[in-house]
């Protein structure tokens, strides 16, 4: 995987702060150099509408997004997309597996923000080739046939991935901004809102209520020039609940309150668990427990709760970015290995089953 796209020279200075500025291609250059075929194309508008039929209770099946926490390392990513395709295929009548391919990372303050800003890992924040390589990396999912899943963290960047995405996550940090409201609100996709940091899911009901309705806001078009941006409004939004300052909030009596909280807003009942952060005590090693969990309050009858989130990669674990790395383990939050997941997704495959 290589890609040739490259940052333009520097174009301007700035004097008072000496802030520098490299022209990044656009979004459409982008798209051209490395197109998405009509083959791809339809797949991606099948995979999504499978999505949003799972959320209006059209499609039974359990809805995962399972992968590692970030990329970085496509290599070893595509080593994970091939297990996770084959299983996808063996799974399919009880469960939508997804992808997660995330090339952006929050920070709180510093740190690595993933693939697409630093795809080299040594700080030169190679921006140009990281979307590149970004963008190359989803489309070798979508090949494997995939649905491709990602949190999209920069406005300015979604538009170097949107036609690839069949699920989005806005994250706990950016749920109550305004600009991912609106931004969400253009999205051709589903997508789901994470409740905020505190646990608290008022944040959350907020942004599914405003992303529903149309907007007008600055923006950027797909040649890069500044515009006005009117959007449609996003139908197909839900709740990701993953815990907070104070806790878990996957357990019965939790989910039992927001399924209300959500019923007297007038919003869908549509709720996803986040088997990591908050709800896992940031142990990856539990979010089996907390995903076997979510499961018995569905085959219970709960089917509000319409699927879950797991961070996992080839290997269990996590490492700091360095010089002599291991293969296959992320190098951001902790993730469960391949064979915990495979062997908990199986099980949860025959319950599924045994049920129907």
């Amino acid at each position: 995987m290589n890609s040739s796209v490259s940052a333009l020279p520097l174009s301007t200075l700035n004097p008072a702060n000496e802030a520098l500025t490299l022209r990044l291609p656009s979004a459409l250059q982008l798209k051209q150099q490395l197109p998405l075929d009509a083959a791809l194309s339809h797949q991606v508008g099948v995979h999504r509408q499978a999505v949003r039929a799972i959320l209006n209770g059209e499609d039974s099946r359990l809805l995962v997004i399972v992968g590692p926490c970030s990329i970085h390392d496509p290599k070893s990513a595509l080593e994970y997309a091939a297990n996770l395709a084959r299983l996808a295929r063996e799974v399919s009548d009880s469960m939508l597996l997804v992808m997660r391919a995330y090339v952006e990372k929050p920070r709180t303050t510093i740190g690595w923000k993933g693939l697409a800003y630093d795809p080299h890992l040594d700080g030169s924040d190679d921006m140009a080739a990281g979307l590149g390589l970004s963008r190359e990396l989803m489309r070798e999912m979508l090949r494997l046939g995939l649905p491709v899943a990602t949190e999209l963290l920069q406005p300015m960047a979604a538009g170097y991935f949107d036609d690839l995405l069949s699920w989005v996550a806005i994250g706990a940090r950016t749920t109550e901004s305004q600009i991912h409201r609106e931004m969400a609100s253009g999205l051709g996709m589903p997508v789901g809102f994470k409740n905020g940091t505190d646990g608290g899911v008022g944040i959350a009901c907020d942004a599914m209520r405003s992303a529903a309705h149309p907007h007008r806001h600055f923006g950027v078009d797909s040649q890069g020039h500044p515009a006005i941006i009117q959007t449609p409004g996003n139908p197909d939004t839900h709740l990701v609940l993953r815990g907070g300052h104070r806790g878990p909030n996957y357990d019965r009596q939790s989910v039992a309150r927001i399924h209300d909280d959500l019923a007297r807003l007038k919003i869908p009942p549509r709720i996803m668990v986040d088997c990591s952060h908050a709800n896992s005590g940031k142990d990856p090693l539990r979010q089996p427990q907390v995903f076997n969990d979510v499961l018995e309050q569905r085959l219970l009858g709960n089917h509000a709760l319409i699927g879950m989130m797991l961070e996992s990669h080839l290997f269990e674990g996590c490492q700091p970015l360095g010089p002599a790395m291991r293969y296959g383990v992320s190098v951001t939050d902790g993730c469960l290995g391949w064979e915990s997941t495979e062997q908990l997704l199986r099980q949860a495959h025959g319950r599924l089953q045994s049920q129907a």
